[in-house]
């Protein structure tokens, strides 16, 4: 009898967040994320309340084609405590509609943290436990002590700064380091996290804008699953992206869509679109 049981649990072994996310893309086809950005110039006015109401109806319209939503901590925080009420109200909301569709929608958290173990652990609490994310975006850059706290519970998932998209990435983040041979900065990132992905909890932020860093990046880094930012409002191209960025399996990407979305007349529409040109050039590519 306990062989059986060790050989079940074996077989079956707990989920992880990118387990989620993977099921999450396969219900909804699409691998958007939905960024949640409440920009003071988009809403009535310039409170927590209209912050609140513009996620709540991007939610509401988007969450059948969304992979994941990616609220930003930021656009949250300038509204002190009552931004803070907001953004676990939004969370909230995410996964009501996850608990009617039946399907998990995980929320990665934008929030670029990045400290000393201690504070680590604080920051892990407040965005695993206070708030309810299931993933937040983290600066990997004082060594590995610093993210443990987020990736204990592999069913809780990280995104790791490696290559950004803004124009100013490459200060640096191309920087060359020293190996055999060297090799710039962003490829050090990506080698340590494929090597720290035991719990399959782990994830790259890869920017949109560098289609060619991109592919040598996944080269470095095969198995693991990039959040990639800039296709759209900052010109990564789409088609660009699934052939730099997919793993062999044709899985691994996660792209933020945040102001063609959210600014477009029919936000359910634009998002629909997205997923029927994300597979229109996945099967180009594989023709």
């Amino acid at each position: 009898m306990s062989t059986c049981l060790h050989v079940y649990l074996y077989t079956y072994p707990m989920e992880t967040f990118f387990s989620f996310l993977k099921k999450r893309i396969d219900d909804c086809s699409s691998p958007l994320c939905v960024g949640l950005d409440p920009h003071v110039s988009d809403l009535h006015a310039p409170t927590a309340e209209s912050a609140l109401e513009f996620c709540l109806n991007l939610v509401k319209q988007t969450a059948p084609y969304a992979a994941a939503f990616k609220p930003n901590a930021a656009f949250f925080e300038v509204f002190g405590a009552e931004g803070w009420t907001a953004l676990k109200q939004v969370i909230e909301a995410v996964n009501a509609e996850s608990a009617r569709m039946g399907s998990m929608i995980p929320v990665v958290l934008d929030a670029k943290r990045g400290d000393i173990s201690s504070t680590a652990e604080a920051y892990a609490t407040s965005a695993f436990e206070t708030l309810g994310a299931h993933c937040i975006t983290l600066n990997p850059y004082l060594g590995k002590d610093s993210i443990d706290p987020f990736i204990k519970n592999q069913e809780k998932g990280v995104f790791l700064l490696c290559k950004t998209s803004n124009p100013g990435s490459g200060d640096l983040q191309d920087v060359m380091v020293m190996g055999d041979p060297p090799a710039p900065l962003h490829i050090k990132v990506a080698q340590l996290a494929q090597a720290w992905n035991t719990r399959d909890n782990i994830g790259l932020v890869v920017g949109a804008t560098h289609p060619q860093v991109m592919a040598n990046i996944r080269a470095a880094a095969p198995d693991l699953w990039f959040l990639t930012p800039g296709v759209g409002a900052q010109g990564g191209d789409l088609e660009s992206v699934l052939r730099a960025g997919l793993r062999a399996d044709g899985l691994g990407l996660l792209i933020p869509v945040s102001r063609s979305i959210a600014r477009a007349k029919n936000p359910a529409l634009a998002a629909a679109e997205f997923r029927d040109e994300v597979l229109h050039v996945k099967r180009k590519i594989a023709s």
